[in-house]
């Protein structure tokens, strides 16, 4: 291995050495440098001297005369209008490059200027690649995997519960772009391509691609009507036409009948053909789907060891399916039971650095270590005395929480309102927050102290990170996408959190100050004429 490397050292190209101040590169580069500087400068000079030339013919100094004698013939009238035109076009401006900033997240002028003048002054050059520019595209690449949009583990069921929420409020809790997301998730889990031997799968296909949800329950009753044991008809209706959870659970378990028959039958046959493993891969999506939904029912109705049983069994018998973030499910439940000693199982076995985190994963594992002093904690004692080893270890534990998202702890202190979760998060984003705040929240307020722990302390994790886009602590640096797909995601009426907090773009504050000053300068000399009369020709 030692030759292999050496020969392989030895065949790569000598690097060039490097261009210091000292090297006759460095020297060349300064000595261009310099004589583009110099070349600006005798431009400038050049222009003074044939102005200086031309004064005479182009009569500089008779235009001069003219242009004072009519400023001087001017009436105050003119600078009321000039002043208050000027603050009325200034503060059209200032209003609309706020509302883009509001809406887009950036100026519109500067956007402008960045899109079309910059190419104008030489600003697209080709530059060398760097070191540094190398791991900024390492870092790009790790912020898109980061601004990955995911499954919601524990989403609401569309007929029982937000079809409830929109008679209630006439207000819809979902998304076109959420609902079209799931739309290709039961595409990419409930169809496979031998769908068109079979009557009923080819009806469901169509199904699942409708966007019209009567259309799509209809489709799944002409499905049921050429094959009664149609697994994937039954859990379309479950999911969009029950209208209790008592209802839903009802279908689901027809669903699971027709469905561990099919499943079966298909691991008969998978051998056969390419074909037939394919939809034994689309059957055993169905009946993990089907066993989870009845896990979620049996939890919503108040049988919680059963669903801890299913969703046990399930991560049991289907261990290459951990991508569907079962075990989010089973923490909540547990966390429900006050089973803590079992919750910390399930963190032990899932909150490692080779696995992706989440939410529920961070803050269930410092709400843990909360537990054990925040019945004691109290900000004036701790202050006088110090932190112990394990209120500095629920504090540490917070303090990773939020780093990995920051729009938790607002929701969970009480400072933002909750909405119905989207059927899709973005990890670290607002959509993870408001589905993790809706199901835990109970949980963090059971725990006697937990909650003003968290409000004492939740906010010091910002002063480790003062520039949470360029690096990080524990986790890599906050992703810059997560306000535009979070907007997507979530309701028109929710107001989403953004972080890191923006800065107002210059030219928000360039034009509220010339429109003040404008509209200022209008006003006086609408109300002393001669003295701003004088002030002017002055």
């Amino acid at each position: 291995m030692a030759d292999g490397g050496e020969a392989a050292a030895s065949a790569a190209p000598t690097p060039p050495p490097p261009e210091g101040p000292g090297s006759c590169a460095g020297w060349a580069q300064r000595l261009r440098a310099g004589l583009a500087g110099a070349g600006g400068s005798l431009w400038v000079l050049a222009g003074l001297g044939l102005l200086y030339a031309l004064r005479a013919p182009l009569r500089l100094c008779e235009n001069l005369a003219a242009v004072t004698a009519f400023l001087n013939s001017l009436t105050p009238k003119f600078y009321v209008a000039l002043t208050g035109t000027s603050s009325l076009i200034s503060g059209l401006i200032f209003i609309f490059e706020w509302w883009y900033f509001r809406k887009y997240g950036t100026s519109f002028i500067e956007q402008v200027s960045i899109s079309h003048l910059r190419p104008l002054i030489g600003g697209t050059e080709n530059k060398e690649p760097s070191p540094s520019g190398s791991r900024e595209a390492d870092t790009n690449r790790q912020n898109l995997s980061e601004c990955k949009v995911w499954r919601n583990p524990l989403n609401l069921f569309r007929g029982a519960e937000y079809r409830r929420y929109t008679w209630v409020t006439g207000k819809e809790p979902l998304t076109y772009y959420d609902m079209n997301l799931s739309a290709q998730d039961h595409q990419t889990f409930f169809t496979c391509d031998t769908d068109s031997l079979r009557p009923s799968d080819t009806v469901m296909q169509k199904a699942w691609r409708e966007r019209n949800p009567p259309a799509r329950i209809k489709a799944a009753y002409q499905a049921l009507e050429l094959n009664n044991d149609c697994a994937t008809a039954y859990v379309l209706l479950a999911e969009e036409e029950a209208t209790t959870i008592v209802d839903a659970e009802k279908l689901f378990k027809q669903a699971l009948k027709a469905g561990e028959t099919i499943y079966r039958r298909s691991q008969q046959h998978q051998h056969q053909s390419p074909q037939h493993e394919a939809q034994l891969r689309r059957d055993t999506n169905v009946l993990v789907y089907i066993k989870r939904r009845l896990a979620m029912c049996a939890r919503k109705l108040g049988r919680i060891r059963e669903a801890v049983k299913i969703m046990r069994d399930l991560m049991k018998e289907f261990p290459p399916l951990s991508m569907l973030n079962i075990h989010e499910n089973l923490l909540e439940s547990l966390l429900e039971l006050q089973a803590y000693a079992d919750v910390q199982a399930v963190l032990a076995k899932y909150d490692d650095i080779s696995l992706p985190k989440s939410a529920a994963i961070c803050y269930t594992a410092a709400l843990l270590k909360t537990r054990t002093v925040s019945d004691r904690f109290s900000p004036e004692t701790a202050s006088r005395r110090g932190l112990s080893t394990a209120e500095i270890n629920a504090v540490e534990a917070i303090h990773r929480a939020v780093e990995f998202n920051p729009h938790v702890p607002k929701y969970l202190l009480e400072m933002k309102s909750l909405i119905l979760p989207p059927e899709h998060i973005l990890k670290r984003g607002d959509s993870e927050a408001v589905a993790y705040a809706f199901f835990h929240l109970q949980h963090w307020k059971r725990i006697e102290g937990a909650l003003n722990l968290l409000q004492c302390t939740w906010e010091g994790t910002f002063r480790m990170i003062p520039y949470p886009l360029e690096k990080g602590h524990l986790f890599y640096p906050y992703p810059s996408c997560t306000e535009t797909a979070d907007r997507e995601l979530l309701p028109t009426f929710h107001h989403v959190s953004v972080y890191p907090k923006k800065e107002l773009p210059f030219f928000i504050h360039f034009t509220a100050g010339l429109c003040s000053s404008t509209a200022m300068l209008a006003l006086l000399t609408h109300q002393f004429p001669e003295l701003m009369g004088v002030f002017s020709k002055a």
